[in-house]
């Protein structure tokens, strides 16, 4: 690990009003300025030219003076940093964090409280953050709104959903600002709780790009003790202000100084692959605070869960809890002794690390859609299922299992049982845990994304620390690079995932070409691709449902949608009817030394090259919107003088996502890093090539 660092120290006493601080590439500069009445400003400029006007800064407090204007500069400082570090699991060995800072001291002329403004500029980008240092003046103190504001200067295309503070689990809108109305939106999209405050409201991180063709993202990134934050537009002028999503009795943020805020993030490129492949959130985040992470590890799994969504199976004993609730007639309970056997027998057969088990705790018959306080204990089984049984029969296979927690929003309820389930998790050898909350949040009146929710999920992934677990998230507020602290919290859902296309109008082509450029910016997703059955009428001949790709569409999201958790989703049976595809699941990496973005284009395309963790052999994913896409790709990422055998799983010739989704083709080249491939995407869909050298 390297730091380099310089330092030099600029003394206002109050005459300075202006600073400037450059990027390490001079590409991206950041001045600073007091205006007006002592308002703290800001703009970025990339290549020389405006990006982020002139933009005012500020928090507002309750029953105090807002600390939004009236301020004198004490001081200034630009500091410059750069270190190499490595990720426990990670899409690089070595992360470069590289940027130049800049900390405004500021204080207010007449309360005399003092605050902070530190700015980061990285190559990527820049990124802000307000910082509250220990004084006599202001102490405990609850803040009401936050001012930032992010002004821009022209009418950018935008990929966005609507800020709700409850549920990120949205089809994206691709529009230009002057457009966005959630008012117009057809919110019948299988979400069952929505939150929306206002018309304008939009959710970062939100991705543009300008009609000249500069591509900007913003968001956030170490979301501690604070609430998520969301954005208001002004269509008129292309303003945009941050909206923090409240606690039940309105509040923001409760806070004790010394204290900060997250960083907000404005990513700036004029190439859109320098979005997806940033590393900018991770590096804002504190380094890892687990001394022992021998347990974290990448994880390959399947499990008693897609078969609920299809209609095969229900999670309670009573045979009616369905995905879509609309179940007529009794159906078998899906997580039995006897099923769960045979996904054991499947994962250890396949070389899968683990199986999750979903319905296997009782409390599942009427909890859905009511606001019920105790539903669950997570520790009290079905009667058929057999826990004891379960374990003993995984561990003589060699095989781990993954516990399944849904809180049903009822968040008092699971810190209050959170030690007792770790507690027979640890009993029963399960290393990790997906955790779902479904439904409104309990403490009544609380949001998904407000303080009180931030602060649960981060609290759970530092308890599980304790106990050596790794947490999966499902419905939580949206990652933003905690799992460089914590890096057992493996990963989330926290967006609209594959489970949509089973029972809803589901997730357009368009969908996983753009959650590369938002909701993966943030850290790992569980998306649960693989589903190798694409139409829902081969389980109900009346259902029109369907997953919106082709089945090589959902090889390639293994490499496109990061996660060293990833599941094989689909039925064991539709694995076994197609084993030549599901060879590649088998086969594909999850934990990486290298990362190259070939091609990148929001809403349109991805196409990304992974280098497997000490080991010379590669995968490449390249995927599609509804649109057909042909192009070459340069293999000269592969190393120089290795011969490699390319095993390529594509779209057959007359597949399309809607038509014809299970087209495929398979074929093996020997390749080398001076041979070029083409890629032949059909609408709605994708390539998987596997690359393994030849000895």
């Amino acid at each position: 690990m390297k730091y380099l660092f310089s330092i030099f120290f600029v003394f206002a006493a109050g005459l300075l009003h202006a600073q400037s601080v450059q990027s390490p590439s001079k590409k991206i500069e950041l001045n600073f300025k007091l205006v007006g009445n002592g308002q703290v400003s800001y703009t970025a400029n990339y290549n020389g030219k405006p990006v982020i006007l002139e933009s005012t800064l500020g928090i507002k407090l309750k029953e105090k003076q807002a600390l939004d204007a009236n301020f004198e500069i004490l001081s200034s400082k630009v500091t410059t940093f750069n270190e190499s570090w490595k990720p426990v699991l990670g899409q690089k060995a070595n992360i470069l964090n590289q940027y130049n800072e800049l900390t405004i001291s500021l204080k207010q002329k007449e309360t005399n409280v003092k605050m902070n403004i530190i700015f980061k500029v990285y190559d990527e980008g820049v990124a802000f953050r307000y910082d509250f240092p220990q004084q006599e003046n202001l102490n405990y103190f609850i803040i009401s709104d936050e001012v930032s504001q992010f002004n821009l200067t022209e009418d950018y295309k935008a990929f966005w959903i609507p800020g709700d503070f409850d549920s990120n689990e949205y089809v994206y809108n691709e529009t230009k600002l002057s457009e966005i109305d959630n008012s117009k939106l057809d919110l019948n999209n299988g979400i069952g709780v929505k939150s929306i405050p206002s018309k304008y409201a939009v959710q970062s991180p939100l991705m543009m790009k300008s009609p000249t063709g500069l591509y900007v993202n913003i968001f956030e990134a170490a979301v501690v003790n604070y609430p998520v934050m969301h954005l208001n537009l002004n269509v008129a002028n292309f303003k945009l202000s941050s909206q923090l999503v409240p606690n039940a009795i309105g509040d923001k943020a409760y806070l004790q100084t010394p204290c900060v805020s997250p960083w907000r993030t404005i990513m700036i490129s004029d190439d859109a692959r320098d979005i997806v492949g940033s590393q900018m959130i991770l590096n804002l985040n504190e380094p890892c605070e687990i001394e022992d992470v021998s347990y974290i590890k990448p994880t390959k799994y399947v499990g008693i869960w897609w078969e609920m969504h299809v209609g095969k199976s229900t999670w309670d004993l009573s045979g009616t809890q369905d995905a879509s609730q609309k179940s007529a007639g009794k159906k078998p309970h899906g997580a039995t002794t006897e099923n769960t056997k045979r996904y054991i027998d499947f994962a250890a057969k396949n070389g899968f690390d683990g199986v999750l088990v979903e319905g296997w705790n009782t409390g599942w018959e009427d909890w859905f859609g009511n606001w019920k306080e105790e539903v669950f204990d997570f520790t009290t089984p079905y009667a058929d299922f057999n826990i004891a049984e379960v374990a003993a029969y995984a561990k003589e296979k060699n095989v781990k299992m993954i516990m399944h927690h849904e809180t049903s929003g009822s968040v008092a309820n699971y810190e209050r049982h959170l030690d007792r389930a770790f507690d027979l998790m640890k009993k029963y050898d399960y290393p990790a845990v997906k955790s779902g909350y479904v439904g409104k949040i309990i403490p009544r009146g609380e949001f998904h994304d407000g303080q009180t929710m931030v602060n649960h999920f981060n609290f759970v992934a530092r308890r599980a620390a304790d106990y050596k677990i790794m947490i999966n998230s499902h419905e939580s507020s949206r990652p933003t690079g905690y799992s460089r602290t914590y890096p057992n919290y493996i990963a989330a859902e926290a967006a609209r995932g594959n489970e949509f296309n089973a029972w809803s109008v589901g997730n357009p082509p368009s969908h996983e070409t753009i959650l590369p450029f938002t909701r993966l910016l943030g850290g790992p997703m569980d998306y649960t691709p693989g589903i190798f059955e694409i139409k829902m009428s081969y389980y109900d001949k009346s259902k029109k449902e369907q997953v919106h790709t082709t089945l090589t569409k959902q090889l390639a999201l293994y490499v496109t949608m990061y996660s060293p958790l990833q599941m094989a989703a689909d039925l064991l049976e539709n694995y076994e009817k197609r084993a030549d595809a599901f060879q590649f699941i088998k086969d594909v990496a999850l934990d990486w030394d290298d990362t190259k973005i070939l091609e990148a284009e929001p809403g349109d395309y991805v196409t990304i090259a992974r280098k497997t963790k000490g080991k010379e052999s590669w995968f490449l994913g390249a995927i599609t919107d509804e649109n057909a896409r042909k192009s070459e790709i340069k293999l000269d990422f592969l190393t120089k003088g290795q011969k490699y055998k390319a095993i390529i799983y594509e779209d057959a010739k007359d597949a399309d996502w809607k038509n014809n989704p299970m087209a495929y083709k398979i074929k093996t080249v020997e390749v080398t890093s001076k041979s070029k491939i083409n890629l032949v995407l059909a609408p709605g869909g994708g390539t998987a090539i596997s690359f393994e050298p030849i000895k």
